[in-house]
């Protein structure tokens, strides 16, 4: 018995300790800079530029485009439980104060910048400084984290800013420079050739992400992200995103994201207010010399077709499941890849002609593309109201709804259309929401301004009562 209670006194005092040292670890107001560690150490090397490349004017053309961004976000304190509070004698953990650091792109005279969206990701305040030093405090447009882009804005005219060039002219093995600043050395170039194209690593965290990068293995480390990849001419050809990397730092490869789909996500963020995402209505995957032999197909290469989405835009052209698509407007389509860099640079309503193969025979098909809810509307941010945004309509709880569910409160989901957010997390027509994110929703208001005080990416969690009277919630993520 004794030796049972000297246990116990052990592990209170042993949690005791533990907890005095979180305390005395977070007490005192910090900030903290993401950065890797260990990279002082310097070696002196050299390149020689190829003789059809001028790396020397790239540079002095990029460099005043590119910017050093700076964020600062805040990691909110936790609340203690009873054992923590008998201790410190109070019931929430302070703030913690956080800075990160990326890069950025000039991309027009009067201030707008595209960086990633990882960059900017959750950050209170965002300030970039240019490349004479300037800082400048920058707000967000618009994001779209399918693609891990980010707009910004500064109050400046007359910038020095950055041309795009044609990603789908680039080649394997052409040169090109990185410019941006890893580890906090602003102003950084180096250079590489392009070692593939249509990369998807699988490394965006979104429901319908679009992967197709330009593979390169110019030297990328942390801090490059949102900067310049360019051609020797200085054009911007994608931004640098991502490394592949066991230790966190570069080790041979990076990716960008092509510049034609920058260029289209920067113009639908300035004209739109969101990204105007066009869909085929396919569940796809490559088919691959496995997956042709179970099917018996003769084929190799290309896209094959899982299934198709009822009133989707490939249904509606005849397209069928089982096809293979292996064109898209007389390109060559080989994997998912590529069809998701084409038709990711598109807009619902536009068309395109997909080449597919059925029973061995190639056929062409005139493919009008929707959105996600399956119409070819193009919708502005401010024209965007919640509901449309959830894919359901909403309605004030009726008196006769309250008596029956035995509630004070609530909204109540009237219908749930097809291929809208509400409707893909399993939200049944007639479920009583009365609850957002722990907040009591007494009316559409209320709902409303607890969504409308969201950051894209944040998640939202709705509790409330299922048709049948049962109790269910359902979470997801905000504007993704």
């Amino acid at each position: 018995m004794k030796k049972t209670l000297a246990q116990i006194t052990f592990a209170v005092l042993a949690g005791a300790l533990t907890l005095i040292g979180y305390k005395a670890f977070f007490e005192k107001p910090e900030v903290k800079i993401i950065r890797e560690e260990g990279y002082n150490t310097a070696v002196r090397t050299s390149l020689a530029a190829p003789e059809d490349g001028d790396f020397i004017a790239a540079a002095e053309m990029t460099l005043p485009c590119v910017v050093h961004v700076k964020t600062t976000s805040t990691i909110r304190g936790r609340q203690l439980n009873p054992i923590e509070e008998l201790f410190f004698g109070r019931s929430q953990m302070p703030d913690i104060r956080q800075q990160g650091t990326g890069s950025g792109v000039i991309v027009s005279a009067n201030g707008y910048i595209v960086t990633n969206n990882h960059v900017i990701a959750n950050a209170d305040e965002i300030n970039v400084v240019l490349h004479d030093n300037r800082e400048m405090q920058a707000k967000v447009v618009g994001t779209d984290p399918a693609t891990d882009i980010a707009l910004l804005k500064i109050d400046a005219d007359n910038l020095s800013f950055i041309k795009f060039a044609n990603s789908d002219e680039i080649r394997v093995g052409q040169w090109v420079l990185a410019v941006g600043n890893p580890f906090n050395l602003t102003g950084t170039v180096t250079a590489g050739i392009v070692s593939a194209k249509g990369r998807n690593i699988n490394i965006i965290a979104d429901k319908f992400p679009i992967e197709a990068f330009i593979q390169t293995d110019a030297a990328v480390n942390p801090g490059n992200s949102g900067g310049a990849l360019v051609n020797t001419r200085g054009e911007l050809v994608g931004i640098n995103t991502a490394i592949s990397s066991t230790r966190g730092s570069f080790e041979g490869y990076s990716f960008a994201v092509p510049s034609n789909i920058v260029k289209k996500v920067m113009e639908d963020l300035i004209e739109y207010g969101q990204v105007q995402r066009a869909f085929l209505g396919v569940s796809i995957t490559d088919l691959s010399p496995a997956l042709a032999r179970e099917l018996s197909i003769k084929l190799t290469r290309g896209v094959y077709i899982n299934d198709v989405t009822d009133n989707g835009a490939a249904q509606a052209a005849g397209i069928r499941k089982g096809d293979i698509i292996v064109g898209v407007d007389g390109k060559e389509i080989s994997k998912t890849s590529e069809l998701q860099e084409i038709i990711g640079r598109k807009r619902p309503g536009e068309e395109v002609v997909v080449t597919i193969v059925r029973d061995e025979k190639r056929r062409d098909f005139k493919v009008k593309l929707r959105n996600i809810h399956g119409t070819t509307q193009i919708v502005k941010k401010d024209e965007m109201s919640i509901e449309n945004l959830l894919g359901a309509k909403l309605e004030n709880l009726s008196a006769e709804d309250k008596r029956k569910y035995n509630v004070q409160y609530g909204i109540k989901v009237t219908s749930v259309q097809p291929g809208g957010k509400f409707k893909k997390i399993g939200v049944p027509e007639g479920f009583i929401i009365v609850s957002a994110n722990n907040r009591p929703v007494r009316n559409l208001e209320e709902f409303q301004n607890v969504l409308r005080g969201l950051k894209t990416g944040e998640g939202v969690l709705i509790q409330g009562i299922r048709p049948d009277g049962r109790p269910d919630y359902f979470g997801f993520g905000w504007g993704n």
